[in-house]
């Protein structure tokens, strides 16, 4: 049996073959770290594309964490300050891990160790803190955040 769908505040991507759930409150820089790893990715010569901005539909099917646009939103993103814009989308993604924009002065420095993002689906998701200030890139801080991981962008095949 399934958990209940969930609708969740966050940006849903995909970059490469690995889906993310940008997650953080409102005015952290979700759309805009989205929007800069999409950009980055696709520079590089992979795919990567945006599901859903600002919210985010969440279903568990077997076993796996689903992500969908709900359809008044599709297709849409918001840059804040600019307003909302018009963008290519995928209809839905598997989630793989959960991100979110964090700016200096960090506290904690550090982050928990193994930390997740609690979902009310009934799974979890790990989490992954991308700075998104200074000199490295988010899509470079996920490269050195995510070495070795089986199946996961940006070092497996797409």
């Amino acid at each position: 049996m399934s958990a209940r769908p969930a609708n969740v505040h966050g940006t849903a991507i995909v970059l490469g073959t690995t889906g993310f759930l940008v997650t953080g409150p409102s005015g952290s820089g979700k759309s805009a770290l989205a929007l800069a790893c999409i950009s980055q990715v696709r520079r590089r010569g992979r795919f990567a594309a945006l599901v859903a901005d600002d919210r985010v539909d969440l279903s568990l099917e077997n076993g796996r964490i689903i992500a969908r646009c709900p359809p008044s939103i599709r297709g849409l993103i918001e840059v804040r300050g600019g307003g909302i814009a018009a963008v290519e989308t995928i209809p839905a993604c598997v989630l793989d891990w959960a991100i979110m924009p964090v700016r200096a002065p960090f506290d904690p420095r550090l982050p928990p160790e193994q930390e997740e993002l609690l979902l009310e689906i009934g799974r979890n998701l790990p989490l992954l803190r991308v700075p998104t200030e200074g000199l490295l890139s988010p899509v470079d801080a996920l490269a050195v955040l995510l070495p070795g991981k089986p199946g996961v962008w940006p070092h497996s095949q797409a």
